[in-house]
């Protein structure tokens, strides 16, 4: 990728789409990306939250435009494009991040509650991903793009099917386009953030650290190491890296960042295998399953150890 004015960071010159970034975590990320030289699209489906956003930015220094889109459709993703274009010449960065979550147990959810979740967070990611990616190899300077997805979508959540399905898929689209789009230049990875944000801050196990953070306390080391959990400032540097050059051989990967906890996750493999001669009958799998199957069964949801 190309860089031009001279701010001497590692994104100067660069020039940044991220998707949602009006507040919280995404705000966070727009933030440390203009600090490190990047131009950025702040996007956000409320005008004064983007607005606001990107005059937090502008204000210091850093260079910013707001563009006011619910992502999903492809006209609003390929408008994103553009206004980059049109703005800043070029686009060299995607970072997709918008969404909403619609909980509730799969008994009670409704269609428009997965329709809504999947539209944001899936559909979203695809169409602005495809816009951004096919400008990226029109240029032919290569480019970074980051998908954010959840522990959510990685083990499972209670009242989350909608989320836990996108965000899953959100990975699994990032391990395609990164064989895609490497002739390209263009990387792709997944980012899987824990921090204290709108969608984390109500769950009750979280409390007394979203407590000290409300009262401009530390969290607790137990928080920042086991649950990952911090303030989204602490994510932020994991996406101007990924987004740099010193990340040009990282891809298709999903790289997760919270409090002081970084961690590379692994993609789904094989756990046990065994064989038969001439196929498995149901009688031969229940004679095998307890002796070679059952201590290898795969937790569900997120497990944490005892507080210290």
């Amino acid at each position: 990728m190309t860089s031009g004015r001279g701010t001497d960071g590692p994104l100067d010159g660069r020039v940044a789409i991220i998707t949602g970034s009006g507040r919280g975590l995404r705000l966070a990320y727009a933030r440390a990306l203009a600090a490190a030289g990047a131009a950025v699209v702040v996007n956000d489906v409320d005008a004064e939250v983007a607005d606001a956003a990107a005059r937090s930015i502008t204000d210091t220094g850093g260079r910013a435009v707001a563009h006011v889109g619910a992502v999903g459709s492809t006209d609003v993703a390929q408008a994103l494009v553009d206004r980059a274009v049109a703005e800043f010449g070029r686009l060299d960065i995607l970072i997709t991040n918008a969404g909403i979550l619609r909980d509730t147990v799969l008994w009670k959810m409704t269609d428009e509650d997965f329709d809504d979740v999947v539209s944001v967070h899936l559909r979203g990611t695809f169409t602005c991903v495809r816009a951004a990616a096919t400008r990226m190899r029109e240029q032919g300077e290569g480019g970074r793009i980051i998908c954010v997805g959840s522990p959510t979508g990685q083990v499972g959540n209670f009242g989350q099917t909608n989320y836990a399905a996108a965000k899953a898929g959100i990975v699994g689209m990032v391990r395609t386009w990164a064989l895609e789009l490497a002739r390209a230049r263009i990387t792709v990875n997944a980012v899987i953030p824990v921090a204290a944000t709108g969608m984390t801050e109500t769950a009750p196990f979280l409390k007394p650290y979203v407590d000290a953070l409300h009262a401009g306390e530390p969290v607790a080391p137990y928080a920042r190491r086991e649950l990952s959990f911090g303030p989204p400032e602490d994510v932020a540097g994991l996406l101007v890296f990924l987004a740099s050059d010193a990340a040009a051989d990282v891809n298709g990967q999903a790289v997760g960042l919270g409090g002081d906890r970084l961690a590379l996750w692994s993609h789904p493999t094989e756990a046990v295998v065994a064989f038969a001669d001439g196929g498995w009958s149901a009688q031969a799998i229940a004679d095998v399953w307890p002796k070679e199957f059952t201590g290898q069964l795969q937790t569900v949801g997120q497990t944490f150890p005892q507080a210290y």
